[in-house]
């Protein structure tokens, strides 16, 4: 079975280990924040995605530990602006903006497109199915 986990880029920038496609990984996955991810991919994409990795606790018993095998990651990459009638050092991601690239390695220092600012990775995980994450 397979699973898409969203990864922060600055949850890999500040304590994650670089990670290509082959490689098992060990991530600590919770539930998503699908209002965001829409907002960067679009609600089909974001409505795909499984998990969110999390290295830095905070979730409670929210948290499920996972071992599985990289199948894909994905580069994302936005805009980002401030929100219609909102303050201008307010930023946020504008709708309909996001991309993905395919790539084979990450190690949290995507370079960004001009104005599309790297947001993290979406990335297929290949797991047993007797330890699914709940």
């Amino acid at each position: 079975m397979e699973i898409r986990v969203w990864m922060d880029n600055w949850q890999m920038q500040c304590c994650g280990e670089p990670f290509a496609v082959g490689d098992e990984v060990s991530w600590t996955l919770r539930d998503p924040d699908t209002e965001w991810l829409e907002s960067v991919l679009g609600s089909e994409s974001a409505g795909g995605v499984d998990k969110a990795e999390e290295h830095h606790g905070g979730i409670g018993d929210g948290g499920t530990s996972t071992v599985g095998i990289v199948t894909s990651i994905h580069a994302v990459r936005c805009r980002y602006a401030p929100p219609p009638g909102g303050a201008e050092t307010v930023l946020g991601p504008v709708p309909g903006s996001g991309t993905l690239d395919a790539i084979r390695f990450a190690d949290g220092w995507t370079p960004d497109r001009g104005e599309l600012e790297f947001a993290g990775y979406l990335v297929r995980l290949k797991i047993d199915e007797d330890v699914r994450p709940e």
